[in-house]
């Protein structure tokens, strides 16, 4: 595989990484518009929030057999269009059934997104030979900081959903659908694929047969640790997400628009350790990246926990940030690291728990939150986060910079 056609393949898959996190922060950033627009009881809207990530999961296993005959680029190349199209069509309907199809076909498409977007992550890093999938999640980062400020416009000049979502997909949609023309597939014999491509391709571990058999050369008994890391992650993602706003309100006392903070510094430090993260994993190593990010993402959660004010409560979520950043790229690139063979059907199988993490972390939190007190509810995880640090071994051996015992010498000079 040329030099050109690597790098021309990872900054193609960077824009559509960019574009996702984009899209997706202009939805989940607009709910309470969505919930007016609608009219969507309070009692509806946790079932539309559910049905997504449900439909996600749903996507992401399907996606597993469809890569199997045409290659995660030809399904990233189309997924993304429908995406934005349903986000558009979120801000353009009036009647709920228009609201729970266009949510229904935006979960479809995005299950199907993420997981073809990490597989060629995945099989990307493996060509050049080095660590870069953080780099790859870090452009989502900047697109979710784009996307939200975008969205605080369109709720500062109280612009209608349609007007504020039509001039992004105006702009995105035919950017990802003419950046789409570069994707690299790293597997060998997908359709379309050029013969030095294939010369690229590692042999399969013990146990993945190659792509015929690739869903069963995924021993989920060896898949399992990075699901659970996977689903802790998120877990600790969705608390930010959901519920780091409410805290500071509710629990420290801040203003209303001290309240909006913690997030965006959340997402700002997530962006600057995946910008970093992935010359740390080179020279220090997956596992001892993974570990020192999953113990910084539990000391962010104790400062939460216990934090005096409104700015300390700041102070322990713009940590969470640094910390969580490096786990969810990782975690990916380890699943294909596990099985160089069957990595297709590897990440889209370890996609589902991105989704499972995100169902269970917002009601958990609020249920303990109610039930005994959110500064507890906060301790969750926490623990949680930090079962990570057993679980780092899955990541690769303890000097591993890159693959493991799959690491081998760089092949190409590429950006």
């Amino acid at each position: 595989m040329t030099d050109a056609r690597l790098r021309r393949g990872r900054g193609s898959l960077a824009v559509g990484f960019f574009v996702q996190g984009v899209t997706f922060a202009l939805l989940v950033t607009r709910i309470p518009a969505i919930q007016d627009r609608y009219g969507i009881s309070d009692g509806l809207l946790p079932v539309f929030l559910a049905a997504v990530p449900v439909l996600a999961g749903v996507s992401s296993v399907g996606t597993e057999k469809i890569v199997a005959r045409v290659g995660p680029s030809a399904v990233l190349r189309w997924s993304q269009p429908v995406v934005l199209l349903a986000l558009l069509a979120v801000g353009a309907g009036s009647e709920l059934w228009m609201a729970a199809v266009a949510l229904g076909v935006f979960g479809l498409a995005v299950g199907a997104l993420d997981a073809s977007m990490n597989m060629l992550g995945v099989s990307l890093q493996r060509a050049y030979g080095r660590s870069i999938m953080l780099g790859f999640h870090a452009a989502y980062s900047l697109g979710g900081i784009a996307g939200a400020s975008l969205a605080w416009a369109g709720a500062h000049w109280h612009l209608s959903l349609f007007v504020s979502y039509l001039p992004v997909v105006a702009l995105l949609l035919p950017a990802a659908f003419v950046g789409s023309r570069w994707y690299v597939d790293g597997e060998a014999g997908r359709p379309g694929e050029s013969k030095d491509a294939g010369e690229a391709r590692e042999p399969a571990s013990v146990g993945a047969p190659g792509k015929e058999g690739a869903a069963s050369g995924v021993a989920f008994r060896m898949l399992l640790p990075l699901c659970m890391v996977m689903t802790f992650a998120y877990i600790g993602d969705s608390t930010v997400s959901n519920w780091s706003a409410k805290y500071l309100q509710d629990v420290l006392h801040s203003s209303e628009e001290l309240a909006t903070v913690p997030y965006n510094a959340y997402m700002v430090t997530t962006l600057l350790g995946r910008a970093v993260g992935d010359f740390g994993v080179r020279r220090l190593g997956a596992v001892l990246v993974v570990r020192a990010g999953a113990v910084l993402a539990a000391l962010g959660f104790a400062v939460v926990a216990v934090a005096p004010g409104a700015w300390a409560g700041m102070a322990g979520f713009t940590v969470l940030g640094l910390g969580l950043s490096v786990v969810v790229p990782q975690t990916f690139a380890a699943a294909g690291r596990l099985f160089p063979g069957a990595s297709d059907a590897a990440v889209a199988r370890l996609n589902v728990f991105n989704y499972v993490g995100f169902l269970i972390g917002s009601p958990l939190v609020g249920a303990l939150g109610d039930a005994w007190s959110y500064r507890g509810a906060m301790l969750v995880p926490m623990v949680l986060v930090l079962v990570t640090v057993v679980y780092a071994t899955s990541f690769g051996p303890e000097k591993a910079r890159y693959g493991g015992s799959h690491e081998r010498p760089r092949t190409v000079d590429v950006g």
